[in-house]
């Protein structure tokens, strides 16, 4: 017997709905849909969501919503993370899903944030017998998640305030990003992993997961546009990695604008998540990056179970 039901998962740039039928402990996908609203626009430096940015979540929200109840979902919840932590002005955003969605947001803890991504997207490697540990890495917006564990569960997992949108707006301000912003990227990106609680060096998988490293595959795939059929589970070489890091870092915002694969919604970040990926397999005894369609928000439907 199943049962229908709908996870949200409200991000740093995006927000994402997933609508399944729970059959068995497995999800049987109805409708999966995304939409780039920058929630996390201009909060590095303020301190708050900016009006228009909690403009484009409710717009968002309101589609959302009336997917639920045209698919007859009888469960949902509504998870955010990174950018709804420590904001002043939460209870507008608080306040506005619950009269769209009808729950409370769910501001999850970075222990559950780990547990429901790694869940989400380690379901189906053993059966394509991809050995573990898996060091899952979940490269958002503003934050970054690295989660270590096994078939038995999470070993160990933290978040790390480097994201796309986060590392963009503190650095850059050319087209295309110059090299002296590029080595503060860097930089950033480095002394979070040089001090990074998880033992990376035990993974014998990387399995990369969220929009970054979707798009940064897409890419290095040479699609002609984005399809998360051939995206999932797909592996990238080290060197296919840092040949498509390399022009996505080095390129204009016209040269990445006329790519398909790319989310116009992503044009202008997809450098810096890049280099995120980039800056963390140089760490690793891995010889490619292994690529899940399967994140945290098939994690929170799992959990309705």
């Amino acid at each position: 017997m199943s049962d229908r039901v709908a996870a949200v998962d409200c991000g740093t740039n995006s927000i994402r709905l997933l609508i399944a039928d729970l059959v068995d402990g497995s999800l049987r996908e109805v409708d999966r849909r995304m939409t780039i609203v920058r929630l996390g626009q201009g909060v590095d430096a303020t301190g708050a969501f900016a009006p228009e940015a909690l403009d484009r979540v409710f717009s968002a929200s309101d589609d959302f919503a009336a997917a639920i109840r045209a698919a007859g979902a009888t469960r949902t919840r509504f998870v955010a993370t990174s950018a709804a932590r420590d904001v002043r002005n939460r209870d507008v955003f608080f306040a506005g899903i619950r009269e769209r969605f009808g729950v409370e947001p769910d501001i999850i803890s970075g222990a559950e944030e780990a547990s429901l991504t790694f869940r989400g997207a380690t379901s189906g490697l053993v059966a394509l017998h991809v050995p573990g540990p898996y060091l899952v890495a979940d490269i958002g917006g503003g934050s970054t998640e690295l989660v270590l564990g096994d078939t038995t569960g999470v070993r160990a997992a933290e978040s790390l305030d480097i994201g796309s949108v986060r590392l963009t707006e503190r650095h850059v301000t050319t087209d295309p990003t110059s090299p002296a912003e590029l080595a503060a990227i860097a930089k950033d990106i480095d002394a979070l992993l040089d001090g990074t609680t998880v033992p990376i060096a035990e993974a014998r998988a990387l399995v990369g997961v969220a929009g970054t490293v979707t798009t940064v595959a897409a890419i290095a795939l040479d699609l002609p546009e984005y399809d998360r059929t051939q995206v999932h589970h797909a592996r990238i070489s080290g060197p296919r990695l840092r040949d498509t890091t390399t022009w996505l870092t080095s390129s204009t915002r016209a040269d990445r604008s006329a790519v398909r694969a790319i989310h116009p919604g992503r044009v202008d970040v997809i450098g810096a998540g890049a280099l995120i990926l980039q800056r963390l397999y140089d760490r690793m005894a891995v010889d490619e990056v292994l690529v899940s369609e399967h994140d945290i928000l098939d994690g929170v439907a799992l959990s309705l179970g």
